[in-house]
């Protein structure tokens, strides 16, 4: 009896603590006041603070403060940079397309001059050529007439030897003429005759 007179005033400590009532049905004992507090703490903050409404307020003010930041950060840090790279990029691509055009239009201008030296070149040489044929016609005329002449020459020279050659074979037959005229007068007759009257005896040419 002395032990139930005496653990009736620790139930009384709880105050109809659920949690220590409990610990004391659980244990068979007193729970020191201490783990009671804490128990009774624990059990009135069960859940987590952020769905709590009581911290609603400064979780509030914390994300406009960050989201400050990281609007601050976006607009004046990452945003301007991230713009200056686009401009220095899109203006490097431009300057890229720039030059590359001035390139192109230099090589059409070189290929449209190197086009046009190329047909000076073929109306030159077709010139040359041209001249080239002209002069080698001519010179083949000059020397077609030059030959030409040298052997009309050399003809001429030809029938003056041919005619003086038969003037010569004629000459030379006339005295043999002559000379058997004479003999055979003589052989007839009996009489020599002189060369003129040999010669009135023989018949006139034709």
């Amino acid at each position: 009896m002395a032990t139930e007179s005496q653990s009736a005033p620790a139930t009384g400590d709880h105050d109809g603590n659920p949690a220590a009532e409990a610990a004391e049905a659980v244990h068979g004992h007193e729970v020191p006041a201490g783990v009671t507090e804490v128990a009774a703490h624990g059990g009135e903050g069960g859940g987590l603070p952020q769905f709590r409404f009581e911290y609603w307020g400064g979780q509030i003010v914390w994300l406009l403060i960050l989201f400050a930041i990281l609007y601050f950060l976006f607009a004046r840090v990452f945003t301007p940079r991230y713009r200056k790279i686009i401009e220095t990029r899109q203006s490097t691509i431009d300057g890229a397309l720039e030059e590359a055009r001035r390139v192109q239009a230099e090589a059409d201008s070189q290929a449209q001059a190197v086009k046009a030296e190329i047909d000076q070149a073929r109306a030159n040489a077709r010139r040359v050529v041209a001249d080239a044929n002209a002069k080698a016609a001519a010179e083949l005329a000059r020397s077609q007439a030059a030959e030409d002449a040298r052997l009309n020459g050399e003809l001429e020279e030809a029938e003056q030897r041919i005619r003086a050659m038969r003037d010569g074979a004629l000459a030379n037959v006339e005295a043999i003429a002559t000379d058997t005229a004479q003999a055979i007068v003589q052989k007839l007759t009996g009489s020599a005759v002189t060369a003129a009257e040999a010669g009135a005896l023989r018949p006139a040419r034709t």
